[in-house]
């Protein structure tokens, strides 16, 4: 199998590429609209550059990665679903619903594959959550609080702060993991979406907001709340992190996604790091990708499902700017 990489703008391009060779795929090759990033890119991991999408397309891939700009996913699935080839697009799937609802459909009119990114989807504690809930042992859910932060992204890349490439900022940014979480774990779409934003932190840094409180109503009665936030200092130990509580009639789940690290102080890493250890949910994301191409079976996160969190965190910015709740575009 090989894989093609259209655009190495996202920060997870660097993971993606040791977690497709951990699963005996070939790097065929990387394009990227900037020729300066791209050759870098493809010299630091030892990937064949090619000057345009059409060059690395005709190249004989099975599959291409999307990691470019948000703005910039639509043109690039699109080339992707002509040639026939399965596609894994980053997230969130588009800056806007057409494109988001563009990417699902050129996909199904080809025939191609279509998985979002939602590594979360592969992280064990959050697996093992999802078992527990199909067993029953909450009972009926009342309630689930969330949280996803970061530290400020732009040292990654200034685009995840400009909303015209990225769509938006802290709440585009992290709204969509939780609310995929969320589906998976209660079945349904939330009726109602109202949100709050504010740009209190790294005011002076950017121009997009950089805390978001989203709250969801679903159409059983569950309510949500999704703190999405660039809250996390420069200095913290690690990017961020995902945790998720839920109340039913039974009992309580307290999941943290990402609890599985060591405490380092000093060394190379700096006076404080968390190096992770255990079960990369990157590596499980790219998995089944690669079991998904070669089978030809429906992933189990689809584009249908990129989309529906995709319109949440749509519908949380159009909450913020009105100050009232959303129930309109929530359906994929």
């Amino acid at each position: 199998m090989r894989v093609g990489f259209l655009s190495s703008a996202h920060v997870h391009a660097d993971a993606y590429v040791a977690n497709f060779r951990a699963a005996g795929v070939e790097v065929a090759g990387v394009t990227d609209d900037d020729a300066e990033r791209g050759t870098r890119w493809a010299q630091a991991h030892d990937v064949p550059w090619r000057a345009s999408p059409e060059q690395l397309l005709d190249d004989g891939v099975d599959a291409v990665v999307v990691c470019s700009e948000t703005v910039h996913h639509r043109s690039l699935v699109e080339r992707a679903a002509a040639a026939g080839v399965a596609v894994l697009c980053e997230k969130p799937l588009a800056t806007n619903e057409d494109d988001a609802r563009a990417i699902v459909a050129v996909c199904a009119e080809a025939g191609v594959p279509l998985m979002t990114a939602f590594p979360m989807r592969f992280s064990p504690p959050l697996r093992e959550t999802a078992g527990l809930l199909a067993d029953g042992a909450l009972g009926h859910v009342y309630a689930c609080s969330g949280t996803n932060q970061s530290v400020l992204p732009i040292r990654h890349g200034a685009w995840f702060a400009d909303p015209v490439l990225a769509g938006g900022g802290a709440v585009m940014d992290h709204t969509v993991h939780l609310a995929d979480v969320l589906r998976w774990y209660l079945g349904h779409d939330p009726v109602e979406v109202y949100a709050a934003t504010n740009r209190v932190l790294h005011r002076d840094a950017v121009n997009v907001e950089t805390g978001g409180l989203v709250m969801l109503t679903y159409p059983d009665g569950v309510f949500a709340t999704i703190d999405s936030s660039w809250s996390r200092p420069d200095d913290y130990p690690t990017w961020g992190g995902l945790t998720l509580e839920l109340v039913g009639e039974n009992g309580t789940i307290g999941v943290d996604a990402f609890g599985q690290h060591l405490t380092v102080h000093g060394g190379s890493q700096g006076p404080l790091a968390w190096p992770m250890w255990g079960s990369d949910a990157n590596q499980g994301m790219i998995d089944e990708f690669v079991d998904v191409v070669r089978t030809g079976r429906t992933p189990s996160v689809t584009g249908a499902d990129g989309l529906a969190a995709t319109l949440v965190a749509l519908a949380a910015y159009r909450s913020a700017a009105g100050n009232e709740p959303v129930r309109s575009s929530l359906r994929p």
